[in-house]
């Protein structure tokens, strides 16, 4: 009995020793700064709280468990849970478009499902995952010459044309970029040539973009696209943009302490770090900032040590991921990048966001603690 609890005991301690805690302490400090933050913003009017609030609050913590429990898996099973997680998603999509549920009006796109107990999901960003483990092991394989290279091109080019398709038929432009960026640096750390890499963007905006333009953006997304191009030529359609500009300037150094708050338009999800800069000034925008970077560096640095191809194409596909995220999210919050629907992880409101960061969070972390575990 004393030999079974000390083995307990031993896995116990194994486990939080193999913990990467330079991962962990940035997330958990991100997503406290969301619940901080997010605290101040729906107690200015927003309808329901505070029960939305803890509705974040309780994803967060679900989302963190899950995280550590993904931990427990071996990482042998990353490429079944890729392939459930992708098999699950695109089902999902479908479902989508028939169960007569749509959020069009709000948000502009149908990208939603209304699900029991839980609520609105949106299977999109469960794809994400999916395509990116998936895709991590198809390149491994071609790269090992298991699956001859056209065979493999072929293979990843038929995994991602359902469910991107299925996301660009809601349409959700920005969830599209996401996979396709994280696609794309995958595939350079794969081993693809400069030249080769920066043709085949340079094709597919050329050939792309206008057939997109013309038949997939919706009249308000290309409102915001020459609202970014050209500055100061729709003011109604940079009316978000602005009050977003002004919310920053009024955070100061430590927050806006006049008690007079600035309305931003959805200044609870996409235009979040407007209401970080008001509510806790430069240094607060200063820490997500340094901490967004520490953990994405921390994730590259991962990526370059671990034993197998396919985690370190995992985590870069996740990095990049996250780092699109990041960029954009902050990026048209201060008029530097177009507007788009997309969060900022760990820190937006939206259960479904945060969630599935949390998932993403977990596979990266289970991959860097097989990386101090000992070889097999």
């Amino acid at each position: 009995m004393a030999t079974g609890k000390s083995g307990i005991v031993q896995l116990r301690n194994n486990y939080f020793r193999s913990v990467d805690y330079f991962l962990l302490i940035p997330v958990v400090v991100l997503t406290i700064i969301g619940i901080f933050v997010l605290d101040r913003v729906l107690s200015e009017g927003y309808e329901g709280y505070p029960q939305v609030l803890y509705r974040q609050a309780i994803a967060g913590v679900l989302g963190m468990s899950i995280a550590l429990l993904i931990c427990l898996i071996h990482t042998h099973f990353l490429k079944i849970i890729g392939w459930i997680i992708y098999a699950v998603s695109t089902m999902l999509l479908i479902l989508v478009l028939i169960d007569n549920f749509s959020m069009v009006n709000t948000w502009g796109a149908d990208s939603w499902l209304n699900l029991p107990v839980v609520g609105t999901f949106q299977p999109s960003e469960l794809s994400k995952i999916g395509l990116i483990v998936v895709t991590a092991y198809l390149l491994e394989a071609i790269k090992d010459k298991e699956i001859p290279y056209f065979r493999g091109i072929a293979l990843i080019i038929a995994v991602y044309a359902v469910p991107v398709g299925l996301i660009m038929k809601q349409p959700d432009f920005g969830t599209t970029m996401v996979i396709m960026f994280s696609l794309a640096c995958m595939i350079f750390v794969w081993g693809i040539k400069y030249r080769y890499l920066f043709l085949s963007i340079s094709g597919a905006v050329v050939v792309l973009l206008p057939l997109m333009w013309q038949f997939f953006l919706e009249p308000y997304q290309k409102t915001r696209i020459l609202s970014f191009v050209f500055a100061g030529s729709d003011p109604h359609g940079e009316y978000n943009l602005i009050q977003s500009k002004t919310a920053i300037a009024s955070g100061g150094l430590i927050g806006n302490r006049t008690g007079s708050v600035v309305w931003v338009p959805v200044k609870q999800s996409d235009f979040i770090y407007s209401a970080v800069s008001e509510h806790m000034g430069f240094i607060g925008t200063t820490a997500v900032v340094f901490l967004a970077f520490f953990f994405l560096a921390r994730c590259l640095y991962v990526g370059a040590k671990t034993r197998q191809k396919s985690y370190s194409y995992v985590l870069v596909g996740l990095c990049g991921s996250f780092a699109f995220h990041f960029i954009e999210n902050i990026g048209m919050g201060v008029g530097l990048l177009p507007i788009t629907g997309i969060p900022l992880p760990f820190i937006s409101l939206g259960g479904t966001s945060l969630m599935v960061s949390y998932i993403s969070f977990g596979i990266i972390l289970n991959i860097a603690m097989e990386r101090k575990s000992p070889q097999t």
